[in-house]
C-alpha cells in the first residue's frame, strides 16, 4: 500500500509522526512543510532526520517533480496530519502552491482517499465553509478530536485514537479500544466468572457426595 503523509505547520505534528510509525509496513511518501519543521522543533523531541527515517520516501514541499505530483503515479491516497487552515483553504479553492496541496488536488481529481486531520479551534465561518467545500469534493475532514470512552491513560493514547480513525479510512484497523468493545469484554468476563463459579460449586457438591 502506498500512502502519502503530509505534515503541515499546525500544532499537533505528533499526529503525522505517529502515522509514520504505524505505517512502517506500508510504502510511505513523506512531505513536511517548512512551518511544520519549526513546529516539530517546538513541540517534540524528535530530530528531523529521525522523522524522515520513518518514511520510505521523502520529498521537499516545493518539489513538483516528485512522482506523487502526478495522477498517473498510483498510490492509495493521502493523510495530511495535522492540516493547517491555510492548507485547508488552498485545497478548498484548488490552489496548489506546495507539493502537499498538489497531492491533495491529485487525490480529489483521481477519486482517491484524502484525510485531512484539521487542527484549529475555535472555527471561523471561513474555516467551516472550507471544510464543507473539501468534504463535498470527496475529502474526509477529521478534526483531531480524541475520545474518552476508552479511558486513555496518556497523551499518546489520545493521539493514537485520532491516528487510528484516520487509518480506518484506508482499511487499516489498529488494535485500539473502540466503542462497544469494552461492554463486550465485560460481558465475556462476567460469563467466564459465572462459569468458573458454577464449576467450583459443582466440585463442592461432588466432595459432599
Amino acid at each position: 500500500m502506498r500512502i502519502v503523509v503530509g505534515i503541515t505547520g499546525a500544532s499537533g505534528v505528533i499526529y503525522g509522526i505517529r502515522l509514520l510509525e504505524f505505517l512502517k509496513n506500508a510504502e510511505t511518501f513523506l512531505i513536511i512543510s517548512e512551518n511544520a519543521k519549526q513546529v516539530i522543533e517546538i513541540e517534540t523531541g524528535y530530530d528531523l532526520k529521525e522523522i524522515e527515517a520513518k518514511a520510505t520516501h521523502v520529498f521537499a514541499n516545493d518539489d513538483f517533480t516528485a512522482p506523487v505530483c502526478s495522477g498517473s503515479f498510483l498510490f492509495e491516497g493521502a493523510i495530511i496530519a495535522p492540516c493547517s487552515m491555510k492548507t485547508l483553504g488552498n485545497i478548498a479553492n484548488g490552489i496548489s502552491s506546495t507539493l502537499i496541496e498538489r497531492v491533495a488536488e491529485v487525490c480529489l481529481k483521481e477519486n482517491r482517499r484524502l484525510v485531512l486531520v484539521t487542527r484549529e479551534t475555535p472555527l471561523s465561518e471561513i474555516h467551516l465553509e472550507n471544510m464543507l467545500r473539501v468534504r463535498r469534493a470527496g475529502a474526509v475532514v477529521m478534526p483531531a478530536c480524541p475520545a474518552f470512552y476508552n479511558k486513555p491513560r496518556s497523551v499518546l493514547e489520545l493521539v493514537d485514537f485520532v491516528v487510528a480513525r484516520a487509518l480506518d479510512a484506508f482499511g487499516i484497523h489498529l488494535n485500539t479500544k473502540r466503542w462497544g468493545e469494552q461492554k463486550e469484554k465485560q460481558q465475556e468476563q462476567e460469563r467466564k466468572s459465572g462459569e468458573d463459579a458454577w464449576a467450583q460449586e459443582g466440585k463442592k457438591r461432588s466432595r459432599r457426595q
